[in-house]
Formats: C-alpha cells, structure tokens, sequence
C-alpha cells in the first residue's frame, strides 16, 4: 500500500525544510557509486533544490568496473561533479598501519567506505555543502553499512524507506531504468549484497513492512544481524555524571 507519489512529495519538502533550517543557499553533496540509492538521493535533492546546489562526488578506489553508470547519474541528472580516487589514501593507511598488527579482513572491506566518508566532508566543508545519507530502512536493519563510512552524514533522506520503496521512487523521478535495478553490490568486497547477506531485499522488505516470512532460517539470520547492528542506528553512548 505505499504511496510513492505522496512519499516522494514528503520527502522532497523534507529535504526543503532541513536546508531552509541548517543551511539556508547551502549545496548537497553526495557520494556517487552509480547504485540505486546515491542515484535517488541525488534525485530527490535536484528536485528538492534545483541541479544548481547539487554536488556529485564520484569516488573510485583505483579501477571502478561500473564508473560508467556514476557517470550516467551525473550526466541525466546535470549536476556538476568531482572525482576523487581514494586508492592512495587508503594504501596509505594500509601501508603505515604497525607491522605486528593483525588486520582483519573487516577492516580492509571498511576502511575505503569511512575514507569515502571523509572526501566528502573534504569537499562539502570547500563548497559550502551538507552530505547526504544515502542508506536505506532495509540496509539498516539488518547492519548493511560502514559505521561512520556510508552511514554517516548530515541529513538522510531514505533511512525510513525500504529498497522495494527506494526503486519506485526513483522511477517517479524518472531515473533510468538500468540505475533504479541495477543489482547492488557494495564496491567494497566483489559480492552482491544479496551474495553477502543470504537473503533478498524481497525477502526482507515484505519482513520488515508485514512481520510475514516464509522461510525460517531465513528469519533466524535477519532476527540475528537486526540485533546485533542495533548500536549502528543509536547516538553514541555517553557518561552523564550524577
């Protein structure tokens, strides 16, 4: 029963209202990947803001398969752009990090995202900008996103809409059809989400919205990183002395 129509209206006011409240003639800026979520992200504030207060930030890590289709964003949406290659930095960080260290693999598939994170607020703290969370409801149920990497930033538009609402939304702001589908992956490890996680975003969006699912280890494993990536979507926690 979602209403994308009256959702994306929302949304776009939304996004009015919090620049007309913290950042009244500032620029957005987004990250780029060329996936479903930065391409509605960046959509919604075109609409939001006009393409003039729009800023793209393409962000490959040396070689970029899919570059093209970040291109294909910028170039349909006509929004000026950087590009960024954060290979060195994150080599760098790799390369000076103590030799009697044991680094996880963890670590190598996150540090380019909390990277990514700081270029952008590189970029927007030099253009007069505020960054844009480009997560969704879906991704972070279930943990699917870098802790102060692609799940920082200044306002989040799509946080409360799963990736089923995400995709209908952004064919309403007549997003081409090869950036609205286009099968995520996270740039990070080679593998799908869907590869990574062991369920679809079909499976868990009618979860998340109806509580139904047919498969019960499928269940299980939801149940499982739901509350264990609980700590991801709450403030830091803090010490208040009595």
């Amino acid at each position: 029963m979602f209403d994308a129509e009256k959702v994306k209206a929302e949304c776009v006011k939304w996004i009015q209202e919090f620049f007309d409240k913290n950042g009244a003639g500032c620029n957005a800026v987004v990250g780029i990947s060329g996936g479903k979520d930065s391409s509605v992200a960046a959509a919604l504030c075109v609409e939001a803001l006009g393409r003039e207060r729009v800023i793209g930030v393409l962000m490959p890590c040396g070689e970029q398969h899919d570059i093209d289709m970040a291109e294909l964003l910028v170039k349909h949406l006509g929004i000026k752009s950087y590009v960024v290659n954060i290979k060195d930095a994150v080599d760098g960080v790799k390369n000076n990090l103590p030799d009697d260290l044991k680094i996880t693999s963890q670590t190598i598939t996150n540090l380019p995202a909390r990277i990514r994170m700081t270029t952008l607020y590189a970029i927007s703290q030099s253009v007069n900008g505020r960054v844009v969370n480009t997560c969704n409801l879906s991704e972070d149920w279930v943990g699917y996103s870098t802790r102060y990497g692609d799940a920082a930033g200044d306002f989040s538009p799509m946080s409360h809409l799963t990736v089923t609402e995400v995709k209908e939304i952004g064919r309403l702001l007549g997003l081409p059809d090869v950036l609205v589908d286009k099968t995520p992956i996270d740039g990070l490890s080679g593998k799908t989400d869907e590869e990574n996680l062991g369920f679809t975003y079909d499976e868990l969006d009618r979860y998340i919205r109806t509580g139904e699912i047919d498969n019960p280890i499928t269940k299980e494993n939801i149940d499982k990183r739901h509350k264990a990536n609980l700590f991801k979507l709450e403030l830091m926690p803090s010490f208040k002395p009595e």
